[in-house]
């Protein structure tokens, strides 16, 4: 697991590699990761969009954005955390993935940038 704090939120992430959606002889090797997001502020907060670069080891990159996380805009107020459990499918049996969240502090509508920290996806067979 990694984790990083940036503006009061704490983002954790841990992953797996999917293999029974994964298919290597065609270069498809499909990871889970889950998010977990604690806000250490003493405000609440939402979760506007999200700004992710993933990476296959083959070089290539992939930028996603959009808004929410896995179809919703969670808010979460001081003291709590708001997990979920998205995927990533890759061309490489490794790679990584880091990216920002775009937050919004609802006591005073200010939006701020929480950073994801980079984090690993390696199928277990690699590692041997």
């Amino acid at each position: 697991m990694v984790s990083k704090i940036s503006e009061g939120i704490k983002i954790s992430v841990e992953t797996y590699y999917q293999p029974d959606y994964s298919n290597p002889v065609n270069n498809e090797f499909m990871f889970a990761y889950k998010i977990t997001i604690e806000n250490n502020n003493a405000f609440p907060v939402k979760l506007l969009s999200r700004h992710w670069y993933i990476y296959d080891s083959n070089g290539s990159l992939k930028e996603v954005e959009g808004e929410g996380v896995v179809g919703v805009q969670p808010q979460i107020n001081p003291g709590e955390l708001y997990q979920y459990i998205s995927g990533c499918n890759l061309r490489t049996e490794i790679g990584k993935m880091h990216g920002t969240y775009l937050m919004e502090n609802i006591a005073n509508k200010k939006t701020f940038t929480v950073v994801i920290p980079s984090f690993q996806m390696s199928t277990p067979f690699k590692l041997n």
